[in-house]
């Protein structure tokens, strides 16, 4: 069929079939369909709508549009699973998720993204450990899986290749916040690693992509019951994105505090309640525990015997690093020129944080990209920030700036403390965890 006609179908609000599907996905990949055609065709999904079947269809034409992995000569002993967050601020939990399900006996081909905008990128994290290597070839990732049960890289261009024409489409044509296109673009990479289990934490806050409760239900329950209707068993779970998680936002920083959050050092206790309760949901997906209970006490029996940061240590060999970075992760990790406090003005309580702006604030320093092209400085960003109902006196530190100059750290510091409100009350507390969203 022609794909003009095609177009129209959708333009009229009509339900498209598999076949104009398919004719659609494959039009992306063999180049048949014009950058115009593919345009208008999201524009139509995006005002008109896509109905569950057509979102399942659209999302396995374009898991079928590449290379969909095949684990068997990979030869590995555990459930393939894998986490996807929807994009927040200081959000590092695939770093500790990661080698966790691995101690635990699953394993993890986690595929993962840069980032765009204010959210950061796990790639952009692990390319600031020396050697690390983001696109192995096949064998040197099936060893990765086979030492470490986990590696975490970049999406191959044999994956899914019509999802990345569609995307970069929709980034320039204003049809990104489609729930039905989010949908197929997140799942059809996950199809195509060939996972057995998958979480969804879909973020929701001022810092997230679905700041209303309603959007990331909608998107979460999507994310779901498409998943499912495809094969993958897939559940989710709706996190809190109205401050930075953690402590720290930037490339290196984090890694830091991932390193730190393994080794015991240092928890943030709303990062450690995500952290476990993910690494908990895909340990009982994966049937490596009976329930919620047993696999809460796994995951804290490899977090406390040191056995998930043994995982993360060999997965960062594996893949190129230094064998001892663990041991040593502030001789490797890049470090900031200039860090300067960003100190309390007055007494009080930080009631309100403006999550995105700070992202914004990242990539202001250099830590992120206005567009996919930039290059980004992994030493910049902010660390030891201050969370949401804590009590601060003057003079007191709320961050520490990280920048390459002494201008960008002076400016940082002037605009940081407007993105945190201080208040003489305390604010009434929110959980980390609102919703869990099953098949």
């Amino acid at each position: 069929m022609l794909a003009q006609e095609i177009i129209r179908i959708k333009r009229d609000g009509q339900t498209l079939a598999r076949s104009h599907i398919d004719a659609f996905v494959r039009g992306l990949v063999d180049g048949s369909w014009s950058e115009g055609q593919a345009a208008a065709l999201a524009m139509a999904m995006y005002l008109k709508g896509m109905s569950r079947t057509e979102t399942v269809d659209l999302t396995q034409a374009m898991t079928h549009s590449g290379r969909v992995m095949d684990w068997r000569a990979a030869h590995l002993h555990g459930p393939l699973l894998d986490k996807h967050s929807t994009g927040g601020v200081g959000d590092k939990v695939s770093l500790m998720l990661a080698p966790i399900v691995a101690a635990c006996g699953g394993v993890v081909p986690m595929i993962s993204g840069r980032g765009l905008g204010h959210t950061g990128g796990t790639l952009d994290k692990l390319a600031s450990i020396p050697g690390y290597n983001t696109a192995p070839d096949v064998a040197t990732l099936h060893r990765a899986l086979q030492s470490a049960g986990c590696a975490i890289i970049g999406q191959t261009a044999e994956l899914a290749p019509a999802d990345r024409r569609l995307y970069g489409i929709r980034d320039v044509t204003a049809t990104v916040e489609s729930v039905p296109l989010i949908t197929a673009s997140i799942l059809s990479k996950k199809l195509a690693a060939g996972l057995q289990g998958l979480v969804m934490d879909v973020k929701v806050g001022n810092g997230a992509f679905a700041d209303s409760l309603a959007m990331a239900t909608t998107l979460a329950e999507s994310l779901v019951q498409v998943a499912n209707s495809a094969g993958l068993p897939t559940r989710a779970w709706l996190t809190d994105m109205n401050q930075v998680l953690g402590s720290a936002c930037g490339n290196a920083l984090e890694v830091q505090e991932a390193v730190n959050f393994l080794t015991d050092q240092w928890r943030e206790p709303r990062l450690l309640e995500v952290t476990r309760t993910l690494s908990a949901e895909l340990l009982v997906m994966g049937g490596l525990a009976a329930d919620d209970a047993q696999a809460l006490q796994q995951v804290d029996a490899a977090l406390d015997s040191g056995r998930a940061l043994e995982q993360f240590a060999r997965m960062v060999t594996a893949l190129g690093g230094p064998a001892d970075f663990c041991q040593r992760p502030g001789h490797y990790l890049p470090q900031a020129p200039v860090q300067l406090p960003v100190l309390a003005p007055h007494d009080g309580f930080v009631a309100a944080v403006a999550t995105r702006d700070i992202g914004l604030a990242v990539v202001e320093l250099g830590g992120g990209r206005r567009q996919a092209s930039d290059t980004i400085d992994t030493r910049v960003g902010f660390s030891q920030f201050a969370q949401l109902g804590q009590a601060v006196q003057a003079g007191e530190l709320l961050a520490v700036v990280h920048a390459a100059d002494a201008n960008a750290a002076e400016r940082a510091c002037r605009t940081l403390p407007g993105f945190l409100q201080i208040t003489p009350q305390a604010p009434v507390g929110s959980p980390v965890l609102i919703r869990r969203l099953l098949a």
